[in-house]
């Protein structure tokens, strides 16, 4: 089932040449069905490339689904033209008046600032708090998770000596559990980090579970019980390439960055990097729609649970 979005939108050729299903505004207004609401709050520098990568992830259903693109109206984007963001993003302002099914966060390059430092702080923690009664379930990604369970519930960011880069195995600790419901016993992940979290800190706070973990690169999946708040420290949503354009980017800054680890083979940065996470993502990204968001979300938004 497709993926309702305007087609303009650089991701639309993308996502038509991959066969996936998208769909302009007056082919499904046609159709009797109420497509899901989901939002996107897209805080990554190279917008048009993430904004790409959710978007296949979240095509992957049998679901209509209607997005929304954010931006933060306190921040100036330096890798996105003007023009991008005012024909196809919205300012929090501009939609808080309405309620979503579902709502993603992304991930941010602000690891190295506290929290408060960060000049679109104040912004997002009114997103985050009014997402508690206008959006039924929220998943936020990477830097956007660690924010997410700051805010919620306290837990403070890590700032790690290294960066967690490469490609992890994790244990999925919670087979039985709606949202990684069908994955392996032991799976892959990207990370591209310099924050975390600790363990203990998240099994101090009773509304939370852990569901997948790594060894190298810990705390993976985090769920409130309640299924309305889901927290991922890394990106399943990268392509096969995304740690290696960061990493020649980091190599041009003259950071000297280490290899990626487990991504290149045989570690090799000259060979052309496999992935081994999309069956994962795609998986990740459907049960949360079809589990958390379409069976529970309330068919007339306006009788959302708060």
């Amino acid at each position: 089932m497709p993926i309702k979005i305007p087609m303009a939108l650089p991701a639309a050729e993308a996502l038509i040449k991959e066969n996936i299903f998208v769909m302009d505004e007056a082919r499904a207004i046609r159709q009797d069905i109420r497509p899901l609401k989901i939002a996107i709050m897209n805080l990554m520098p190279t917008k048009i490339v993430t904004e790409t990568q959710f978007l296949r992830l979240l095509s992957n259903t049998p679901l209509q689904i209607d997005i929304t693109l954010l931006n933060t109206a306190s921040h100036t984007s330096k890798n996105t033209s003007e023009e991008h963001l005012a024909t196809f993003y919205k300012t929090f302002d501009e939609v808080k008046h309405e309620k979503f099914d579902g709502l993603i966060i992304t991930g941010a390059p602000v690891e190295s600032l506290e929290f408060k430092d960060v000049d679109y702080w104040d912004e997002l923690c009114e997103v985050v708090e009014w997402a508690h009664k206008n959006v039924y379930s929220t998943m936020y990604v990477c830097w956007g998770a660690f924010a997410g369970l700051y805010i919620n519930h306290g837990i403070e960011k890590q700032n790690l000596e290294t960066k967690v880069s490469g490609v992890f195995r994790h244990k999925n600790l919670r087979p039985e559990y709606p949202l990684v419901r069908g994955f392996n016993k032991e799976f892959s992940a990207p990370h591209s980090r310099y924050s975390g979290v600790k363990r203990e800190d998240i099994e101090k706070c009773e509304d939370l579970i852990i569901l997948a973990e790594s060894d190298e690169a810990g705390i993976y999946l985090v769920a409130n019980k309640n299924g309305r708040e889901f927290f991922v420290t890394g990106h399943c949503e990268y392509d096969f390439d995304t740690l290696r354009t960061e990493y020649q980017r980091d190599l041009a800054k003259g950071i000297n960055p280490e290899i990626p680890k487990h991504y290149f083979p045989d570690d090799d940065p000259t060979k052309e990097p496999i992935s081994t996470w999309k069956a994962h993502a795609h998986l990740l990204y459907a049960n949360w729609l079809n589990y958390f968001v379409y069976q529970n979300t309330p068919y007339d938004l306006n009788e959302m649970l708060n």
